[in-house]
């Protein structure tokens, strides 16, 4: 898959809204690929048109070998979309659902029942084919919705928060089945998601979209990398002014740097932690200040994104960022 300079402008009470602003980049076949940022970074447009489902108002696009501009109808045909809220008709059975989504593609009648059977296997769905979808736990749907994307065998699969609202177990469970298509099918997959530990986790590669535009790209490591050093946080009482007293002492060990303050917590980067513990706790003590807590923790994804942004990913998916809501309004209003 392969997008030039892909863009979405809305115009809507005599406003222009650009959505996405001209989105390039690469994904090669066998990947596992995440799209990471905030909500109405422009994640949401951009998965609608790489699906076919939102016309561009720039740009190119190509997948599974097909352009977004001249072949939509093929690339439908080897793509599988797993959308935020499923697409399983609540009083159908399970067997049905798949049988149903097979026949859509034109699988004959054997060959959809041969399929469905296939991915009631493979997604741990044995027992339960003659279940109506309202009664599956979160799990069992969620990898329904995914069995469902996969029934035509398509190329590139994209998933859209493939594990919100699961429990723990269930989201460790469903990244099993996402690896698997990748390891065992060579599947592509392309999924959105607000969990840093699951893009960490199952993507090999990331691309962050901010204010719909590509900041950053690389893998996991590599975007971690590119915070200045480990985070340390550092409790005193600061009933009698230690604060201060620490900060001194703090800056006159080598490689800290981004020193903050504030009620009786220090919080600054060094090169390295585990190295400069020592230092620190010596510098402490001769400035004759009583730490109450010491924490080093190592770059995370939301480190990276802080970083990139100046806003946490975490804080940011709460955000009431205006472009892309706008451009949901004025596309519906259209």
């Amino acid at each position: 898959m392969i997008t030039d300079r892909l863009s979405r402008r809305y115009t809507a009470r005599d406003r222009t809204i650009d959505a996405v602003k001209g989105v390039s980049m690469r994904v090669d076949a066998g990947e596992i690929v995440g799209f990471l940022g905030p909500n109405g970074a422009g994640k949401t447009t951009t998965l609608r048109m790489l699906t076919t489902l939102l016309r561009p108002t720039a740009g190119t696009a190509s997948i599974a070998g097909y352009d977004l501009h001249t072949a939509p109808r093929e690339i439908r045909k080897r793509i599988g979309y797993v959308a935020q809220s499923g697409g399983a008709a609540q009083e159908c059975t399970v067997a049905d659902e798949l049988e149903l989504q097979g026949r859509l593609y034109r699988l004959s009648k054997v060959h959809a029942r041969r399929k469905a059977a296939e991915l009631v296997e493979r997604f741990e769905l044995g027992g339960l084919e003659r279940r109506r979808v309202r009664t599956l736990s979160g799990g069992q749907r969620r990898r329904l919705d995914i069995a469902l994307g996969l029934v035509h065998s398509p190329d590139v699969v994209f998933l859209d928060e493939p594990s919100t609202g699961l429990d723990p177990q269930s989201r460790a469970n469903l990244w099993e089945h996402i690896r698997a298509l990748r390891d065992e099918q060579g599947v592509t997959v392309f999924l959105t998601t607000h969990y840093l530990d699951e893009a960490d986790a199952l993507a090999g590669r990331l691309l962050v979209i901010d204010h719909g535009e590509i900041v950053a790209e690389g893998s996991p490591d590599e975007l971690k990398a590119r915070v200045s050093g480990d985070g340390v946080t550092v409790g005193v009482d600061d009933a009698d002014g230690s604060a201060r007293a620490a900060a001194t002492a703090v800056s006159g060990v080598d490689g800290v740097h981004e020193l903050s303050i504030a009620d009786g917590t220090l919080e600054f980067r060094v090169p390295r932690g585990d190295v400069a513990i020592p230092e620190l706790i010596r510098a402490m003590d001769a400035a004759g200040v009583a730490m109450t807590s010491l924490h080093v923790h190592r770059p995370t994804l939301d480190d990276v994104f802080l970083t990139l942004t100046g806003r946490s990913l975490r804080d940011a998916e709460h955000s009431t960022e205006p472009a892309e809501q706008e451009g949901k309004e004025a596309e519906h209003a259209a």
